[in-house]
């Protein structure tokens, strides 16, 4: 009388004494304990047998799945002992060096953020932070920018709603950090030099060199006998140390009601060097700050003696200081979340 099981039991043992890898050994185990294997087929097929016949031979197709299963485990441990791992299908040589991690790093305008507070430090300059919800007071008014002001004009501003017994305080996202500006000439005491770096907010359109969130750094210096020169002096030495001493600067009278009289400066661009491109509007120069001498009002705003103490402030677009720096000709590649384009830095 043939014996199925038996049978099946003496084909297993052979076929498992020569499985010898990770994958063979999971080959095998689908074969002869799988859903589908020879051995289920038995187990499901008891009920066609006789009373006696199926408790023979389901009892010994129990004992042949124990046996098996306890085969399997064997050649699992002695396959580990020799440096192989048995996880399934899968097999991992625990010789090999394990696989890195990769490691993360600042954004490109952080780095530029703390660089040049580095910079500005070690020139007597103290980093203060501020919020970026603000008040219009802050924002425009403590600056010598009224509400009939035509500078309000150039800065879209993202307005928030504010309780009615506030409409003289309106709340924005403020505009520029020189808002912080405005909150330090009101609570410190001369002499001060600080400043203020953080992200501004502007409602306007993107493109190569704008977008509705950027960074700037600004800046106020606070003594008796500040001048010109001494702007001058600090915004050269800050190009100079970012930006090499090769690359060219350029100074322009400018307006800005916070200050007067007013300056802008501007670095070579680092794209075309000068001859014009997409980037620097055809000019081959790249406006990277306002600046001047404070404006009186400002002072006075803030409780300090115009006639006693002047005072020197710019404003930095930290965004475009990279662009210059590593030829870059869109501000929006910073905002893009392209890992291909910020390991580079």
């Amino acid at each position: 009388m043939r014996d199925p099981v038996g049978e099946l039991r003496a084909e297993a043992l052979q076929a498992l004494s020569g499985a010898g890898s990770p994958k063979g050994l999971e080959s095998w185990r689908v074969k002869y304990l799988g859903r589908n294997s020879e051995l289920t087929r038995v187990l499901r097929g008891l009920g066609t047998l006789p009373l006696e016949a199926r408790k023979t031979v389901g009892s010994r197709a129990n004992q042949l799945r124990v046996e098996l299963e306890d085969l399997l485990k064997e050649k699992e441990q002695a396959l580990r002992q020799t440096g192989i791992a048995v996880t399934g299908a899968e097999s991992v040589d625990i010789t090999l060096p394990g696989r890195p991690l990769p490691s993360g790093r600042l954004h490109p305008i952080t780095q530029t953020i703390y660089e040049m507070c580095d910079i500005f430090a070690s020139l007597g300059f103290q980093v203060v932070e501020g919020a970026e919800v603000e008040w219009d007071y802050y924002n425009f008014e403590a600056l010598n920018i009224p509400k009939e002001h035509p500078a309000r004009d150039s800065m879209s501003t993202y307005w928030l709603d504010t309780p009615p017994s506030d409409r003289e305080w309106m709340a924005l996202l403020r505009t520029h950090t020189t808002s912080v500006t405005a909150r330090i000439v009101e609570t410190m005491k001369p002499p001060i030099r600080t400043i203020e770096p953080g992200r501004v907010f502007r409602y306007e359109a993107s493109d190569a060199t704008h977008v509705p969130m950027f960074h700037q750094v600004d800046a106020v210096a606070v003594d008796k006998g500040i001048t010109m020169a001494d702007l001058k002096g600090t915004l050269y030495e800050f190009a100079r140390r970012f930006f090499g001493p090769d690359r060219r600067v350029r100074f322009r009278c400018d307006f800005f009601p916070f200050v007067e009289p007013g300056v802008e400066m501007a670095i070579e661009c680092a794209v075309c060097h000068g001859e014009g491109c997409r980037l620097c509007g055809n000019s081959g120069w790249i406006e990277i700050l306002g600046a001047g001498m404070t404006h009186p009002r400002v002072l006075e705003r803030g409780g300090i003696d115009p006639a006693e103490y002047t005072s020197f402030a710019f404003g930095i677009g930290i965004d475009r200081l990279p662009m210059l720096r590593y030829g870059i000709d869109d501000v929006r590649l910073f905002y893009g979340s392209d890992l291909r384009f910020l390991r580079q830095f």
